[in-house]
């Protein structure tokens, strides 16, 4: 069965680590270290964020980090250990957010990177659809040319 807790002072070492390897699956572009994310978890989680660390047969296997907001719920992080996929605690953790906010009746919102093709299909899967593309035109940090130079 799995289980869940709100995440503490405790958790941060974990969360960190965690967030760390999220950034790799990814292919994120963040470049923390995992000091610096613990940091910024330490942040979060003194500010507007909550964290639910979930555990099955008394292992950690994975954590939410959401944000209520005055009309919506922003799934920011969701993450399974890497030792710990593909047997359904991802989609377990993610209907227990389903299933905790649906009385809120309020929008439940999460990002997607546009190239992670198994997160889009995971969202997907359980409901969620399409709203907005962000787009952005990459700037080289090197390049010193302007939108008028040719």
């Amino acid at each position: 069965m799995l289980r869940c807790r709100s995440a503490g002072e405790s958790e941060l070492e974990l969360l960190a680590k965690w967030n760390h390897q999220l950034i790799e699956d990814e292919g994120h572009r963040n470049p923390m270290s995992e000091e610096e994310l613990k940091s910024r978890m330490k942040d979060w989680l003194n500010g507007s964020y909550k964290c639910l660390v979930f555990d099955h047969a008394e292992k950690d296997v994975g954590y939410l980090l959401y944000r209520e907001d005055s009309d919506k719920i922003y799934l920011r992080q969701l993450f399974v250990a890497r030792d710990q996929r593909r047997r359904g605690f991802g989609k377990s953790m993610a209907q227990h957010c389903l299933d905790s906010f649906r009385s809120s009746e309020k929008r439940l919102t999460v990002e997607v990177l546009a190239n992670n093709e198994a997160g889009i299909a995971f969202w997907r899967a359980l409901g969620f659809r399409d709203y907005c593309l962000e787009l952005e035109f990459p700037i080289e940090k090197s390049s010193k040319q302007g939108w008028n130079d040719a």
